[in-house]
């Protein structure tokens, strides 16, 4: 039972995580509307917008990983029986895969690149994991 219990605990994580991350995503045009002309609604349409995208327009995606990541590791460890702490790591790095993988589809600004990948996934899990343990 402790296993299933386990595996539940990730599976259950990536998908609310992955939820939170993309409902900011998907809410963010209508918050931080988008460089003029720029469809955002498509892979070609964001690789052909990014050159004009300003830092304002980072800030969401940014905070879509951020969260989805804190809230996913959060959930896994609380649902985990054991090792919540790995649990919750897990979570880290399944989104780190998934936001490395991003930068190689669709190559941003290095800076929030480096910003990204260093600061929305492991450290988020981690606080994730330490918010659940305390």
């Amino acid at each position: 039972m402790t296993v299933l219990k386990n595996i539940l605990a990730v599976v259950t994580g990536l998908i609310i995580g992955g939820t939170v991350n993309m409902s900011i995503i998907m809410t963010s045009g209508s918050i931080i509307p988008p460089p003029e002309g720029a469809d955002l609604t498509t892979m070609e349409g964001l690789q052909a917008a990014m050159p004009l995208m300003e830092p304002k327009h980072f800030l969401l995606p940014f905070l879509a990983h951020a969260l989805g990541t804190i809230v996913g590791a959060i959930i896994a460890a609380s649902i985990a029986t054991t090792y919540k702490m790995r649990f919750a790591m897990a979570i880290g790095i399944c989104f780190l895969v998934g936001g490395v993988l991003n930068v190689f589809m669709l190559p941003s600004p290095i800076w929030f690149t480096v910003v990204d990948l260093g600061l929305a996934y492991i450290p988020m899990a981690y606080l994730g994991g330490k918010f659940v343990s305390r």
